[in-house]
């Protein structure tokens, strides 16, 4: 076995869980990264005061590989409301989970999202999916959502159009549900088992905790990788060359597709674009998710930040986020402005005094998962001789599967290398 470390290429979180793991397993490694800090995709900026995550994003906390890297607690998550406020024909109408919500069944059963027998067909589903275990759901026959939604739990188009449409449709980052039907149902399950949550100080601090478990020397950031000579040599883009005793790509797939010259890594993404404000007060007063439950216009979803996390904001300070599904043609200046006036109809003339603090466009978000598309297969992470490939578009578009996928490049590299458990 060659005494040069092991080099993982990207620390976002596939990246930073492999390094985990190869420490506990006592394997030398370096863990580089072209951006100026570890996360990925995962990253938070502070602007005026103001907590910013690039792209709203959540923390699902039932999430096994979650449970088992993260310490909860350091983290001091805040939890939305388990449900969501849907906007349709000009109203605002409560949707919730009964189970976590029983007095708020009601408002539910008669929202105009659907039929009553929509709403008691949710009920049947979670019972459902929180009753099998991953394997069945991984297992299970791959549809669209969509059609998984429509044949295999028989929602009225009406119930799919005006909540599982803007919600998942801005969890995939895909409106029209063509992800996997497995997709779907893990985060479901996901969704119904634990809180959907943030941590006080931001998406980032999720990485910054696990990167403290590692030693600092092993870390290099800006430092950019410019192609893999071979298996055990990668050049930098400042011409240099690197030993390896293995390399782990933990990059997104569009890096990785160009880093290993494989036209088999999908190079399909899905994108979304987030807008923050400030304002004086809370359009929601509560921490929950709001909802474009018809057909129109740009907005998909809507939250309070500062709502959910107070620390979001300077005090005495509001921060609202709002998502558009996808990167619109517009230029910033007049996406803005179509935001704005859509906001407006949303919560009345206060909206137009809202200042615009940023926006973000992700063109990489996430893989697109458009089935088939979602396999659980552990040899994946093998790429070729003592090369090594993690990240989400191996499995699930999601945080759990991306550390996943990044546990099991280390297996494999320990493995490979006769290293024993520690």
């Amino acid at each position: 076995m060659s005494t040069a470390p092991v080099t993982i290429v990207g620390a976002g979180m596939a990246g930073l869980t492999c390094a985990i793991h190869l420490h506990r397993a006592n394997i030398p490694f370096r863990l580089v990264d072209d951006a100026d800090a570890v996360g990925g995709r995962v990253r938070t900026d502070t602007v005026e005061g103001f907590t910013l995550d690039r792209g709203f994003q959540v923390l699902l906390t039932a999430y096994p590989e979650c449970q088992d890297h993260l310490d909860y607690g350091a983290l001091n998550l805040k939890p939305f409301y388990d449900g969501a406020l849907v906007r349709t024909h000009g109203r605002f109408h409560r949707i919730a989970d009964p189970f976590r919500h029983p007095f708020d069944a009601p408002r539910t059963l008669f929202a105009p999202v659907g039929t009553l027998a929509d709403k008691l067909r949710v009920a049947r589903l979670r019972g459902a999916l929180t009753s099998q275990s991953l394997n069945e759901i991984f297992s299970a026959p791959e549809q669209s959502t969509r059609q998984v939604l429509a044949t295999r739990w028989g929602f009225s188009d009406l119930m799919i159009n005006r909540f599982f449409r803007p919600f998942f449709g801005g969890v995939f980052f895909d409106t029209e549900l063509e992800a996997s039907s497995r997709l779907f149902e893990f985060l479901f399950k996901m969704f119904a088992q634990g809180d959907t949550a943030v941590p006080a100080q931001g998406m980032q601090a999720i990485p910054e905790q696990m990167a403290s478990t590692l030693p600092a020397d092993q870390l290099h950031l800006n430092t950019r990788v410019a192609a893999i000579e071979d298996a055990h040599t990668l050049r930098m883009d400042d011409g240099t060359t690197l030993d390896a005793s293995a390399v782990v790509i933990a990059t997104d797939a569009p890096s990785a597709r160009t880093l290993l010259q494989d036209e088999a890594i999908p190079a399909k993404q899905r994108a979304t674009t987030c807008l923050y404000y400030r304002a004086a007060e809370s359009p929601l007063d509560e921490p929950i998710l709001a909802l474009n439950g018809d057909q129109d216009g740009l907005l998909n979803n809507v939250a309070v930040m500062s709502d959910v996390a107070p620390s979001y904001a300077p005090e005495g300070e509001t921060l609202i986020s709002a998502v558009v599904v996808g990167d619109p043609v517009e230029d910033d200046a007049s996406l803005e402005r179509t935001v704005r006036r859509e906001l407006i109809d949303w919560f009345g003339l206060p909206a137009g005094g809202w200042s615009h603090l940023k926006t973000y466009r992700i063109p990489h978000a996430l893989p697109d998962q458009t089935t088939p598309a979602v396999r659980h297969n552990p040899d994946a992470v093998r790429h070729h001789g003592a090369v090594y490939v993690c990240g989400d578009y191996l499995r699930t578009a999601s945080i759990n599967d991306a550390m996943a996928t990044g546990r099991l490049a280390a297996e494999a590299v320990r493995a490979d290398q006769s290293v024993p458990s520690a």
